[in-house]
C-alpha cells in the first residue's frame, strides 16, 4: 500500500539564487557567512522577509 501523499509528491526544484546564509546543524540555525545568526540581521530580514531552510526536514524524521 502507498502513503496516500506519494500520489502528490514533486522532486525539489534546484533554485539558481544564492542566500548569504547556511544552516549550521550545530547550532541548528542559519548563520551568515562571518557566524552571526541570521535571524538577528535586521537588514537581511527586510531584504529577504526570512530565513527560509530545511532545518526541520534534517533534525525532524516525521516531517
Amino acid at each position: 500500500m502507498q502513503p496516500f501523499a506519494l500520489n502528490y509528491a514533486r522532486p525539489a526544484v534546484e533554485s539558481d539564487a544564492t542566500t548569504p546564509y547556511v544552516y549550521d546543524c550545530g547550532l541548528q540555525l542559519n548563520v551568515l557567512r562571518d557566524g552571526r545568526v541570521a535571524a538577528r540581521d535586521h537588514s537581511l530580514l527586510r531584504e529577504l522577509g526570512t530565513t527560509v531552510s530545511t532545518a526541520g526536514s534534517k533534525t525532524h524524521f516525521d516531517d
